[in-house]
């Protein structure tokens, strides 16, 4: 099944696909530097797979001292 950009993505997913475990992404919704989230209820948060692909592009870096704006 091919992924659709449009699909939603528990935190377990959006970890795997960042490459992040799902405290580090805490501390991102936190620190209000990570992707968009969706809080349905206090236990469930879901993120749009095109918005976590577009938040991780943006994060790309031409030099290994670039500084990323948003740490």
């Amino acid at each position: 099944m091919d992924a659709d950009d449009n699909d939603w993505l528990t935190l377990p997913q959006a970890a795997n696909l960042m490459r992040m475990t799902k405290a580090a992404i805490a501390q991102l919704r936190y620190r209000g530097v990570g992707p968009k989230f969706y809080r349905l209820s206090a236990k469930t948060i879901l993120y749009k797979r095109s918005e976590v692909t577009a938040w991780m592009e943006s994060r790309a870096c031409t030099r290994t001292n670039d500084v990323l704006a948003s740490n």
